[in-house]
């Protein structure tokens, strides 16, 4: 058993006995420390980050409103001492569970700060790479289209979708092993004659695609990394289609076309030979020791275990480990676009794009 497995073993007990002491408290004094502790955390936190200082203020004024609330809910309701047994447990558990509407109000801001740096990233328009990307650009809609984006991309049948998803995820183990195949690595063996690596970016369809979409205002929401220009050895961090667990998966053409627009851009990057085994030995490791998709960390911009990847993280760990990352980033941080966006040295040459209603 590694370290990092000890750690989160300890940890969950840790929780769980922190959890039984406090339903064993029959004091308010501690209560009120937690709550109080927690709001002088949170606001700490909050004016050492980047937001505005509008947002600082309100965003203060909203974690001392939930902190009086609780205080007054555990004075006058949890502990006013007309309960005993279990009916009082029962409040207790009331009590700690309204401990978390801070780290929620935290979990918002997390939302609107990425879709606020994700606005930022128009900004960089000078660094866009090639006339391929204009495309992109002129796929820029008006406000109204945009709001009618938002609806559809928050539609019932998406979100539903999305939310039966989700206990398929896991952000602290592993749920994905020996998904590549024996045939898969063949196939990328023989592409090693071609010296170049392909950077894929797609606009697939798909809900979770669709849902990122309305933070990034970008149309290509998922990258993928390929040893061969057909795309044979196309491979990436994703969802699994429901056929595999998520995390590391070889992808298929098919899996891009979820809607009438979905398209596709393909971008070679020179590698060498022993590069692209550097690689493939890498992606075997993971393959063997085991992945999943971080989709909390899509928030969070944290990984707790290393194969725990988004698809750009994924890319951009692949071409880091092999010398070939051509602009510096923590790799949380990197958006599907940015692999071609920050392309500063043109490092990257168009190949093609793909228009699946065009076919």
């Amino acid at each position: 058993m590694n370290i990092k497995k000890i750690y989160l073993i300890l940890l969950n007990l840790l929780l769980v006995f922190f959890l039984i002491f406090l339903l064993s408290v029959e004091q308010l004094n501690l209560y009120a420390v937690i709550y109080a502790v927690v709001a002088v955390l949170l606001i700490g936190h909050l004016w050492l980050s980047q937001n505005k200082k509008t947002i600082k203020i309100i965003l203060t004024i909203i974690y001392l409103l939930i902190m009086s609330a609780q205080q007054v809910f555990n004075t006058l309701f949890v502990f006013s001492g007309i309960d005993t047994g279990m009916v009082f447990l029962i409040k207790k558990m009331i009590a700690v569970i309204f401990m978390l509407v801070p780290f929620f109000v935290l979990y918002f801001n997390y939302l609107y700060t990425i879709q606020n740096v994700f606005s930022q990233s128009v900004k960089d328009a000078t660094a866009i790479s090639f006339n391929t990307m204009k495309e992109m650009q002129k796929s820029t809609v008006s406000l109204g289209d945009k709001l009618k984006k938002g609806r559809n991309s928050l539609s019932r049948e998406n979100l539903n979708e999305i939310m039966e998803d989700i206990p398929r995820h896991s952000y602290t183990k592993y749920l994905n092993k020996y998904t590549l195949t024996d045939a898969f690595f063949a196939e990328c063996q023989r592409s090693l004659a071609d010296e170049h690596l392909y950077i894929v970016i797609s606009s697939t369809g798909s809900p979770a695609s669709e849902l990122i979409s309305v933070f990034t205002q970008k149309v290509y929401n998922h990258v993928s990394l390929s040893f061969d220009r057909d795309l044979k050895t196309i491979v990436s961090y994703n969802g699994g289609e429901k056929v595999s667990p998520p995390g590391l998966n070889q992808e298929q053409l098919a899996q891009f076309h979820k809607k009438d627009d979905a398209e596709i851009l393909v971008y070679s990057l020179e590698a060498s030979k022993a590069q692209k085994e550097i690689i493939m030995d890498k992606i075997k490791e993971i393959n063997g020791t085991g992945s999943a998709y971080n989709f909390v960390g899509l928030v969070t911009k944290f990984s707790i275990r290393p194969n725990i990847m988004f698809c750009s993280q994924f890319v951009y760990n692949m071409l880091k480990i092999a010398g070939l990352e051509y602009f510096q980033s923590p790799a949380t941080k990197i958006k599907p676009t940015d692999l071609v966006e920050k392309d500063y040295y043109r490092k990257l040459a168009f190949c093609y794009q793909i228009k699946f209603n065009e076919l």
